[in-house]
């Protein structure tokens, strides 16, 4: 019986603990729009969840056996975790009005699929035609950096840049192959808008 009672007491602690962290929901919008949500943990730490659709991606596959260098670029969904820490080092920012200004960065990982991809196909930079439009995915590891203002009432802009870096998988083409290379997207800019609870 004193087990069962200290059972339920564990868990009761553990759902009010979780419950007292700060989270908050909302959208991006940039280079990435979608749904964002975070959880805190404590004061200093949070985990970013989003899922959306994203823009401007690359995946470079450098030379092929004959010698032909080609890229591919195109739109996707993709959903992306990182892990953040909120003003590191003890950074913070000297502010004496209402709200809260914070600053955070973090890492974590984000994954994607992207249909109908342009390619484009290359000799000793010299331009040799553009593939058939192509399905392709992507996996790679994502960094965070960026900026937020908490305002008094349950409301958080931020503004931040999440590069991804990783493996790109190009889908078959004609001859029935699949090409792997280098996926980067550099240009994830993004405004969020999320409400606190």
């Amino acid at each position: 019986m004193k087990k069962g009672i200290i059972l339920v007491a564990m868990m009761a602690a553990c759902a009010v603990a979780v419950s007292a962290q700060p989270r908050a929901i909302g959208g991006r919008l940039g280079a990435f729009e979608g749904v964002s949500y975070e959880h805190g943990f404590g004061d200093n730490n949070m985990l970013e969840v989003e899922l959306g659709w994203g823009f401007g991606s690359r995946v470079n596959g450098g030379s092929r056996a004959n010698g032909t260098n080609w890229w591919l670029w195109g739109h996707n969904i993709q959903a992306a975790v990182t892990y953040d820490w909120i003003d590191p080092f003890g950074a913070t920012f000297p502010w004496d009005h209402k709200g809260e200004w914070h600053w955070y960065m973090g890492v974590g990982g984000a994954g994607g699929y992207g249909w109908s991809g342009y390619s484009r196909a290359e000799v000793g930079g010299i331009y040799i035609g553009d593939w058939y439009r192509r399905n392709w995915g992507f996996l790679g590891a994502a960094g965070r950096i960026g900026v937020e203002y908490d305002f008094w009432f349950p409301l958080q802009l931020s503004i931040d840049w999440r590069p991804t870096l990783g493996l790109g998988l190009v889908d078959r083409d004609a001859n029935g192959q699949t090409y792997a290379g280098f996926y980067w997207e550099v240009t994830s800019l993004s405004l969020g808008v999320r409400y606190k609870f």
